[in-house]
């Protein structure tokens, strides 16, 4: 599977810049994407994220107007986050409920990095890190999932994420496996990053992710969305705390109403950074 993903990425990588090798490669997951990484805000920094979002199927839709993702800094290698949108979804009828979604809390986790030896450890000569992000997804004392906006929860994932570097290219990597409850199967979910930093004020990334069910019922088929898509982050101020966040996308496969692959998905939105003891001008 990872081998496949990473062959479609180098294509996507080859398609989307030539001069890669002239810039500072540097692959770092989170809004706008799927996949995630091992990076925090650093201590004292917070981090929102304020995104709309959509996810199209044959016949149907899930969308987030907006979701608010709020992560904090505890400590240079601890990151706290809650997230809750507010919740559609659409069906074959042309029918539009809205309500208040799911909340997402979780604990990232980055216990190992390792940087180019003989210099001093930064950002930017760290060659690999991982780390852990365990979250719950809980359902809210509204009717959203009674009236089928969201699924219902308690849901918990339970990823592992990297970082890594070949030459001038940037990997960033997520395998994690979210446990459903009687109403939602257990799935993998597994995704992957590639891309660069222009500069300091440019990132551009293509991504692939998976979502597999591991359980299903005997009359059923197991469910699946195999999604390729590219985004960017372009910040919008001189001091760094403001960045517009892009990105779009669709199936790998044919996307049918029997199957869960989504004919596209998008993601738009602001990202708000500050906290910490940052200095006029530089990039938090």
């Amino acid at each position: 599977m990872f081998a496949t993903m990473i062959r479609r990425l180098l294509l996507l990588y080859a398609l989307l810049t030539t001069a890669g090798a002239l810039c500072a490669a540097r692959a770092q997951g989170g809004p706008p994407f799927i996949t995630d990484d091992p990076g925090t805000p650093g201590a004292g920094h917070w981090e929102i994220n304020l995104g709309w979002t959509g996810e199209h199927h044959a016949g149907s839709g899930d969308y987030e107007l907006p979701n608010l993702d709020m992560n904090y800094g505890w400590g240079d290698r601890l990151q706290l986050k809650f997230e809750v949108p507010l919740a559609a979804a659409t069906d074959e009828n042309n029918t539009t409920r809205l309500g208040l979604g799911d909340s997402l809390a979780g604990i990232k986790w980055r216990p190992y990095e390792h940087h180019r030896a003989g210099e001093t450890p930064t950002d930017e000569n760290m060659n690999f890190s991982l780390g852990f992000y365990p979250q719950v997804l809980v359902s809210n004392p509204t009717a959203s999932v009674r009236r089928g906006v969201v699924d219902p929860g308690p849901q918990y994932y339970f990823p592992i994420e990297f970082t890594t570097r070949f030459g001038p290219i940037a990997f960033n990597g997520e395998l994690g496996r979210w446990i459903g409850n009687r109403h939602v199967p257990d799935r993998w979910g597994r995704g992957l990053i590639v891309g660069h930093a222009f500069s300091d004020r440019f990132e551009l990334y293509g991504e692939i992710y998976d979502l597999t069910d591991i359980d299903h019922a005997a009359d059923e088929s197991a469910q699946r969305s195999e999604t390729l898509d590219c985004g960017l982050r372009r910040t919008l101020d001189h001091a760094g705390h403001l960045r517009l966040l892009l990105m779009s996308g669709r199936s790998l496969h044919h996307a049918r109403a029997a199957n869960d692959e989504p004919n596209w998905i998008a993601y738009a939105g602001l990202q708000f950074r500050f906290g910490g003891h940052d200095e006029p001008g530089h990039l938090p």
